[in-house]
């Protein structure tokens, strides 16, 4: 099928690496990835400061962007969640109302499309190494999406999936909260950064950018030898060289 990619500016600005992951694993599994270059950001930061107004009209920009009926994957639970479940309330009372409907109901967070839409677990990738997952917080409590990046993890050729102790607990980020509340921001990452190392894990996957920025800031502060990666970069073919 045609597939829309909605990169997240996170992505696109900090981690292009995640966007090429999520076309290679998209593509290899046989499907045409589009890739609207008029698209920005989605509006999150601008709503969960307080900025409906400044937030739609983002979200009525990325509405426009997004018009084709093509299912609009998204790399990220947060960006998922905002087009998902606040639009349609953001947008409720303009001429995007029906459209913003439309599209959220045809956008998906990667692990939820693969798994949910495709019906695919084991997509034949292949990862040597011990791994652990980090919940993030929108994917987990706003998508309900837990079981999907453990099932894609645990299919992975020579990959050993170990469970942190709540894993489910946020990192500290929380976007605008980590630059409001540091102190705190700080206290969580470091209780998390230890969760992660008492694993003995190589590396910890997650799904949203911004959780991999914050937990290597963690882990490199506190002197870890532990990669963060993405789950679109374990499940991935190798790009061509």
């Amino acid at each position: 099928m045609d597939v829309q990619l909605l990169v997240t500016c996170l992505a696109d600005q900090l981690a292009p690496e995640v966007g090429e992951a999520t076309v290679r694993l998209l593509e290899g599994l046989g499907h045409r990835v589009r890739f609207p270059e008029a698209q920005t950001c989605c509006g999150q930061p601008a709503f969960n400061d307080g900025f409906p107004d400044d937030a739609a009209v983002l979200a009525a920009r990325t509405v426009d962007v997004f018009a084709a009926a093509d299912p609009v994957v998204v790399p990220s639970g947060s960006c998922a969640t905002m087009v998902r479940h606040f639009y349609p309330g953001l947008l409720a009372r303009t001429p995007h109302a029906e459209a913003a409907r439309a599209l959220a109901a045809r956008t998906f967070e990667l692990s939820e499309f693969v798994v949910r839409v495709l019906g695919r677990t084991d997509v034949g990738a292949r990862f040597s190494g011990r791994v652990t997952y980090h919940d993030s917080c929108h994917l987990l409590r706003e998508l309900g999406i837990r079981d999907e990046p453990r099932r894609l993890l645990a299919a992975v050729a020579a990959l050993e999936l170990v469970e942190m102790g709540y894993a489910e607990h946020c990192c500290g980020f929380g976007g605008a909260f980590a630059v409001k509340f540091p102190e705190v921001s700080v206290a969580i990452l470091d209780a998390k950064v230890a969760r992660i190392v008492a694993t003995g894990a190589e590396a910890v996957v997650a799904n949203d950018t911004g959780c991999l920025i914050q937990l290597a800031g963690g882990l490199r502060r506190h002197g870890a030898a532990v990669r963060t990666l993405h789950l679109a970069q374990v499940l991935a073919p190798a790009p061509d060289v």
